[in-house]
């Protein structure tokens, strides 16, 4: 194991911030590990293979529809993959706003509070298929397009699918009569990448049946999939309703990144170093990945600890 140590500073308090110069010299501490880096990855394979283990639905190109398809997983992953053993949060609570007779999702929305007050945008950082899917494509050795100003504003545009998610379904029911899944049924490329494409390889007849609206979404998945090559998850920070939600609780949740105010000195290094468009660790762009830890000069970003072993922690001090 690698630990990252960030070395004894000497600032001056009119260059740093003279109400945290204390904090500026301390003693060397372990602020994170190269280790760290590499558990995100092994908890996001572990999830996607969890969240996917019905190896039968890719080799007979079916869909399970067993009793643990009734419980939605934190992340986005299409009930349309053959290999889903739970159903997708967005899809589930567009599910229930459509048909002839439009239910209200209490248990839909019961269940993303809380992942959203447990976890945040952790889900999205550790826990994600489709997230780990476009991060598996960033890592082609190609050259990348990093944030700007610009792709701070797209950032917007995933509220605004988080309202087509919610409206939509019954706008359309009043329009025509008939409520419609229009964000799943249109938009989203996680249903072409995870359900479409292994259940046409594997199932003929599904092939054949395959008209203009398979065409659209295939092409918006080509798009991303091209896309998630040269900028760092483009689904995730410009598009998905369910990281705009997990968004909101970010700040409460009871796991990932936090900022301890009173060190910090608006240096800027943890937005710098970030490859979402976060403005401060831990704000509602922040997935809780760990890489802005070992930049800031003054320790003051930490992830969040359980509260039985900060219980424990302060009851030993």
């Amino acid at each position: 194991m690698v630990w990252l140590y960030w070395p004894r500073r000497s600032c001056r308090p009119g260059l740093c911030g003279e109400k945290n110069w204390p904090f500026y010299k301390r003693e060397p501490s372990f602020v994170w590990s190269v280790s760290a880096l590499v558990r995100r990855g092994v908890i996001q394979f572990i999830s996607t293979i969890v969240c996917n283990a019905n190896w039968r639905g890719f080799r007979d190109g079916t869909v399970y529809t067993g009793k643990t398809k009734s419980f939605c997983v934190p992340g986005l992953n299409c009930y349309s993959c053959p290999g889903a053993l739970g159903s997708c949060p967005v899809g589930s609570l567009q599910s229930s706003l459509s048909g002839f007779l439009p239910r209200i999702p209490l248990y839909v929305l019961g269940l993303l509070v809380l992942f959203g007050i447990l976890f945040g945008r952790v889900v999205c950082g550790f826990l994600c298929p489709f997230g780990f899917f476009q991060e598996l494509l960033y890592k082609l050795p190609v050259r990348k397009v990093g944030k700007s100003a610009l792709t701070r504003k797209f950032t917007y545009g995933k509220y605004v699918f988080l309202a087509l998610v919610c409206v939509g379904p019954p706008a359309a029911y009043v329009i025509i009569g008939l409520g419609e899944p229009l964000f799943c049924k249109y938009i989203c490329p996680a249903g072409t990448i995870e359900g479409a494409v292994p259940l046409f390889i594997a199932n003929d007849g599904l092939r054949s049946a395959a008209g203009m609206l398979t065409a659209w979404k295939g092409f918006l998945a080509a798009v991303l999939v091209m896309v998630s090559i040269v900028i760092f998850r483009p689904f995730c920070r410009f598009i998905c309703p369910l990281g705009a939600l997990y968004g909101f609780f970010n700040k409460y949740s009871l796991l990932g990144i936090a900022v301890d105010n009173n060190r910090c000195v608006n240096c800027g290094r943890c937005a710098a170093v970030c490859k979402s468009d976060v403005r401060i660790a831990g704000d509602r762009e922040c997935i809780s990945c760990g890489d802005c830890i070992t930049t800031c000069p003054v320790d003051a970003i930490y992830m969040k600890k359980p509260i039985s072993r900060r219980m424990k922690e302060e009851k030993n001090d």
